[in-house]
């Protein structure tokens, strides 16, 4: 690859030596492993701060203060992007992880103040920094071909389940007793871990991009013109559109789950009653379930069936998986009603595993090289707007019916598989200029 070419494309040659290693690729999976690892650590703890620290049992502070770290994703994603796309993507990625170190620090700190203040000012930081978590979707796009994208993209899920997993049982650590104070241990280790994966992307981590003026400038603190241009391409319009959908669901699912296990007693009709650590343990089992279907069966099969085929398989077994959960709430016999419920958990984590990755991976094949970093942070902005609208409406649902939020992302998730397959119906891998490496096609 010429020199020439190399500026006009943006991109580093994939697995030369200054891009695609594992070095790279390590540090790349702890930065989103640590985001969703604050993320693990914080959802299942939020019912106990809101008795620490005296917030209203209606939920609705509980919902401002997860929303809070998806609104400040959703207002930075598209920047942390555009700005990868002009300046390059390891200074953004550091930048970023020196915010996850002060800010789950600071996480820590508030637990022992049991400052509620404090606490949102840390998530509020912690969105920030984590918003560049698409900055890293990008750096896999750079150093991947269109054949080994889905494979790449499963890094996140496998990250996320990872994150999911590990959250929980730290805040069982935290609170080992169940009715104790939150302690400050999640937070530090957050903390530590962020600056060991700062250190490595200051010594280890290369540039996967040329920074030049082809890239996208970023003019504005937040452009709505950046959605206007990417949402030009149909395909990826009705793709983003999906992502809503879906996460949106999940969302439901994710936030209430805490209440719907732990049966509070605003709730005369609880059908469960879990410890704090069930509660804890059984997120726990949900994140190892992602981690092991994303690794263990999503990657392998990326390399014989399409994205969109795993993305539309993933949600309709996602909509039985709901459809489960509502059964075990709704119908189930009392006796029953916990085996029903762990299969209900069991079906959707692989439905979701399933789904997530191969979304990404059809929003970075179907988008112009040029603008990855831009596609890809929208399409964190939808995911972040999407989880402000889930945590917040779905707290307000599962007071009114129990199994509303449930019922409702299992008809959700029909509609996921019908735009996915529409949205396949209009995209098409990004065909390069002449002259430019070819992109191989499936």
């Amino acid at each position: 690859m010429s020199k020439q070419q190399e500026n006009r494309d943006g991109m580093l040659p994939a697995g030369g030596r200054k891009a695609g290693g594992k070095g790279s690729l390590l540090v790349i999976f702890l930065t989103i492993f640590i985001d969703l690892l604050g993320f693990g650590i914080v959802l299942p703890l939020l019912p106990i701060y809101a008795d620490q620290f005296a917030t209203d049992s209606g939920g609705w502070v509980i919902g401002l203060l997860m929303a809070s770290f998806s609104i400040m994703q959703f207002l930075f994603a598209p920047l942390w992007g555009a700005l990868s796309d002009r300046i390059g993507r390891r200074p953004v990625i550091i930048v970023g992880l020196t915010g996850s170190v002060v800010f789950y620090l600071l996480f820590g700190i508030a637990t022992i103040y049991q400052s509620l203040t404090m606490l949102f000012v840390t998530r509020i930081g912690a969105g920030i920094a984590g918003a560049t978590v698409a900055t890293a979707q990008a750096y896999i796009a750079d150093t991947t071909d269109n054949e080994n994208r889905a494979r790449g993209m499963a890094l996140i899920g496998i990250a996320f389940g990872l994150g999911f997993t590990l959250g929980p049982l730290f805040a069982v650590f935290a609170v080992p007793g169940g009715d104790s104070n939150p302690g400050p241990g999640p937070g530090f280790v957050a903390a530590a871990l962020s600056a060991v994966a700062l250190g490595m992307a200051i010594f280890m981590l290369p540039e996967s991009r040329v920074p030049g003026k082809s890239a996208s400038a970023v003019k504005k603190w937040w452009d709505v013109k950046r959605f206007r241009m990417v949402v030009d391409n149909r395909a990826i319009a009705i793709l983003l559109a999906a992502f809503f959908v879906c996460i949106f669901s999940f969302a439901n699912f994710e936030t209430t789950l805490s209440l719907l296990l732990r049966g509070p007693a605003d709730l005369s009709d609880a059908r469960f009653h879990f410890s704090f650590e069930g509660v804890c343990y059984t997120f726990a089992l949900i994140g190892f379930l992602v981690a092991i279907v994303q690794g263990g069966v999503v990657r392998p099969l990326t390399r014989y069936v399409s994205p969109a085929r795993l993305a539309i398989f993933g949600a309709l077994v996602e909509m039985v998986g709901f459809a489960t959960l509502t059964w075990s709430i709704l119908a189930a016999a009392p006796e029953q009603a916990l085996t029903w419920l762990y299969v209900s958990l069991v079906i959707s984590v692989v439905g979701y595993a399933c789904i997530q990755p191969n979304l990404y991976a059809l929003l970075s094949r179907w988008s112009d090289p040029q603008r990855q970093g831009e596609t890809l942070g929208v399409g964190q902005s939808v995911n972040a707007l999407a989880r402000i609208f889930g945590s917040g409406l779905g707290i307000p649902m599962l007071k009114a019916v129990l199994f509303l939020p449930y019922l409702v992302a299992a008809v959700l998730m029909f509609l996921v598989a019908v735009l996915v397959y529409w949205a396949s119906r209009y995209g098409r891998d990004f065909k390069p200029d002449i002259g430019s490496d070819p992109v191989e096609e499936d």
